[in-house]
């Protein structure tokens, strides 16, 4: 596989997950806005967003069909007002998703009269994007609910607005804590949404860490957080069990067509990243600084070495020569989201990160545990000791 050329790469890794300024440009437009998993959670991907087809609801929460982009045919929790459907799920704290008509303020609810969304799940129907956005949002809902017991983003059962189609060719996507939306652009090259279960997962997460740690955004601190978008988006991305979708450890790899943007299992092979950690981390933008901490995340939970998982092959060094046994990924994210939301704070950087993990591995597993001795030697794989 190819990879992005450094600077188109760059370009990109420096905006992904950024917040942009909104202009408060309205926005007018027809009612209609177009013509194997490691989690033992309560709700599977399929069965939580809902499975069934038909022509409407006795109630006003339906299920509709939805033919994305990036993910097949999926299910989709709708609202029915007696004469129309829309893409707002009250099951999900009333998550709402709209076509912003590729303006950068305001944005039309999708509406369709059948409940049959997305046409034939090409960009050439307005639809597909807002289809990939409102699916990909339900199921990171169901994995912060059903694996870490978190009631949506915030925490408080407020569900997030997500905008498809916004700005003119904007190959990009970020979440805004001021309007508590996410954005989802178009490439250009291809006109796909970047609305991917990775990527909606990688900016929502953006909002879990606002609400939690708050890690800053530059400098060491700032390389935890888009480490953290890109370790919970990717665990997201796992917990959907998605078939067309199915998870990995690349980041951005269903957009661009030139290979991920990002990856984990060996960071350095996007031209951008860091494999290792080193004193001058934290000068570089927080992409490349994010290297370590997803390096990490990735031994940790599946080890070293050359593996095949779900049908992609992997073979992740370590800083220091040593082979490396995983724990699995559920027990990572366990570990990596009590140390976030219980020990990390807006200044956390790789060295307090190693103990912030540490005590919530003790926590969770105990301090004389193999989890324990593995997630140090994984941060000492990264040379963070």
């Amino acid at each position: 596989m190819t990879h992005p050329t450094s600077s188109r790469r760059t370009r990109l890794a420096v905006l992904l997950g950024t917040a942009a300024v909104l202009t408060a440009t309205a926005v007018t437009a027809p009612a209609t806005a177009a013509a194997e998993t490691p989690y033992a959670a309560d709700t599977a991907a399929g069965a939580g967003v809902g499975t069934g087809i038909g022509p409407g609801p006795v109630t006003a929460t339906g299920t509709g069909t939805g033919h994305s982009q990036h993910a097949g045919t999926v299910p989709l929790t709708t609202y029915f007002t007696g004469s129309a459907y829309q893409l707002r799920d009250t099951t999900r704290g009333n998550q709402r998703t709209l076509d912003a008509m590729n303006q950068t303020g305001g944005g039309t609810l999708f509406t369709d009269p059948d409940n049959d969304w997305g046409g034939t799940g090409t960009p050439a129907d307005r639809q597909s994007a807002g289809v990939d956005a409102h699916y990909a949002t339900a199921v990171t809902w169901d994995f912060y609910k059903g694996v870490l017991g978190r009631n949506g983003i915030r925490g408080d059962g407020t569900g997030v607005t997500s905008r498809v189609h916004y700005g003119s060719n904007y190959p990009n996507a970020f979440f805004d804590p001021s309007c508590f939306c996410a954005n989802y652009g178009d490439d250009p090259a291809t006109g796909k949404t970047l609305a991917t279960l990775d990527i909606v997962g990688h900016e929502l997460t953006h909002g879990v860490i606002a609400s939690t740690a708050g890690l800053a955004s530059s400098g060491e601190p700032g390389g935890l957080n888009e480490g953290t978008a890109d370790i919970l988006g990717t665990a997201i991305e796992f917990f959907a069990d998605n078939t067309t979708d199915v998870g990995d450890y690349f980041i951005g790899e269903r957009v661009f067509t030139d290979g991920p943007l990002r990856r984990m299992d060996h960071p350095s092979l996007d031209g951008h990243s860091r494999d290792y950690w080193s004193r001058d981390i934290g000068t570089l933008d927080p992409y490349a600084a994010s290297g370590p901490a997803r390096h990490f995340f990735y031994l940790l939970a599946e080890g070293s070495g050359p593996k095949e998982i779900n049908k992609i092959s992997y073979d992740s060094p370590t800083y220091d020569g040593s082979k490396l046994l995983g724990i699995g990924q559920d027990k990572a994210v366990r570990i990596w989201y009590r140390a976030l939301s219980t020990y990390m704070t807006s200044t956390t950087n790789y060295a307090r990160a190693r103990t912030a993990t540490l005590t919530a591995a003790a926590d969770l597993y105990g301090p004389a545990s193999a989890e324990y001795g593995r997630v140090a030697a994984a941060w000492t794989a990264v040379n963070v000791r």
